[in-house]
């Protein structure tokens, strides 16, 4: 809906006014941006060295990740997002890194053998990922289900409004506007056939499951076949929840995936991989179907043909099978240690995502003493808050950090919320200045 009014404010003399600004400022902070990073270089001669490791806050705070490390994306992205997102990913990085694991650590040769190696899964490292995905299952459970019952409510709703006889009109019942008239009209005229997009889905499901054992030996024909079975229901759900909710669950069906063909395939079989793989079909599917049903709405709301914006994500996902592999591979080639837990681009959620597939495998015999009771622990706090958000309404629930946002500085430290938190601090500074012009080009910068 924002994109849409986003769109067409572009089509009025004060929308195309204000766009013209909106890229002057852009290209302003994206140069200042780019001579920032350009000078940083200068002063970085190899790992651990330069402005993004200085010890703002001291040595021993360093050492536990507490540093702003001068990056202006952090800075950026922190303006971008809303302010309880950054103070929850701060709140988590205090609470893990400031209290928790340096109390774990006192417990070195006692719960957890002293001689490993700090990135191993049988030391801290396992409290750091595990209690992380515990607090994110959590909160994806509780939101599964919420957005599942509000999911439910809204289809009967539906249907005993079909099946009830309409009321009779009069003075008093609100007509649709003449601009949501010829919308429902224009958008209606062009839709997809039933039979193309159910023969394309058809399609698609056997080409992969003929293709994705090839690439995954461990990926068997039926574990997929299963996935595309059931996805369909999955993805109406995920769908019609995201149109409620404005909240995409894709992770956490995914993650189902992953436990469920992980257990099935088994640890003699490739478990581990079959369930990372089958996260990624599942993934793509819920999540590609909620975000259509988005750009739809866009779409409806712009008098766009829906074919017009089908064919245009095709082309776009055309586009990206060609482009995503060869930026993936520039990195691949450019970093050697890419994707490593203390690297410049750590991917913190493949950590996870493995620690889940490892977990749905093997079991919970492989983790260190009492990691398995914060785990639990950390899960019952993630639905506790989520249910005290809920209850205390919008005004002041709005005021309780997020379980999700706080898990993430778990397992990567807090230096990067910390740089939000500025991001935070400029905007809300720029907002008690001048309102209209931070509301218009905050985004921008």
């Amino acid at each position: 809906t924002a994109t849409a009014h986003l769109i067409n404010s572009f089509h009025t003399p004060q929308g195309a006014k204000l766009a013209k600004e909106q890229v002057r400022v852009l290209g302003k902070f994206f140069s200042l941006s780019f001579l920032w990073g350009f000078f940083q270089w200068f002063f970085t001669a190899g790992e651990n060295c330069g402005f993004s490791s200085f010890p703002t806050f001291g040595l021993r705070a360093y050492q536990y990740k507490f540093y702003f490390d001068f990056s202006a994306t952090y800075v950026g992205v922190g303006m971008i997002c809303p302010y309880i997102i950054n103070i929850s990913l701060l709140l988590g990085g205090i609470l893990s890194w400031g209290l928790m694991w340096p109390l774990i650590e006192t417990r070195k040769g006692d719960w957890f053998p002293s001689n490993v190696d700090s990135s191993s899964m049988n030391g801290l490292q396992a409290y750091k990922v595990f209690i992380a995905v515990a607090m994110i299952l959590g909160d994806g459970l509780y939101n599964f289900c919420k957005v599942l019952s509000r999911t439910i409510s809204g289809l009967s709703k539906q249907i005993r409004g079909r099946t009830s006889e309409e009321p009779p009109a009069s003075p008093l019942t609100p007509r649709i506007s003449y601009d949501d008239q010829r919308r429902t009209r224009f958008f209606l005229k062009d839709q997809i056939p039933s039979w193309f997009a159910g023969g394309g889905y058809v399609v698609i499901a056997a080409v992969s499951t003929a293709i994705l054992p090839q690439m995954f030996d461990q990926l068997r024909w039926y574990y997929i076949l299963v996935i595309y079975v059931f996805a369909p229901v999955l993805a109406f759900c995920n769908a019609y929840g995201a149109g409620l909710t404005d909240w995409s669950l894709a992770s956490t069906y995914g993650k189902l995936a992953i436990f469920t063909i992980g257990a099935w395939a088994g640890s003699d079989h490739g478990g581990l991989l079959a369930g990372l793989a089958a996260c990624g079909v599942m993934m793509n599917i819920v999540s590609t179907a909620s975000d259509l049903t988005q750009d739809f709405k866009t779409g409806y709301l712009t008098l766009s043909s829906p074919r017009a914006m089908f064919v245009s994500q095709v082309i776009g996902t055309a586009m990206g099978c060609l482009v995503s592999p060869c930026v993936f591979w520039l990195f691949y080639k450019a970093f050697d240690d890419l994707g490593l837990p203390k690297s410049e681009y750590p991917a913190p959620f493949a950590t996870v995502y493995r620690s889940m597939a490892k977990l749905g495998v093997e079991g919970v015999s492989s983790l260190p003493r009492d990691c398995l009771v914060l785990c639990y622990g950390f899960f019952g706090v993630a639905i506790l808050i989520n249910v005290v958000k809920d209850g205390l309404g919008n005004r002041w629930g709005r005021f309780i950090p997020l379980p999700m946002a706080m898990a993430i500085p778990f397992f990567l430290g807090p230096y990067f919320a910390i740089d939000m938190c500025v991001g935070s601090l400029v905007l809300f500074v720029w907002e008690r200045l001048d309102a209209a012009k931070a509301e218009a080009f905050a985004t921008a910068v």
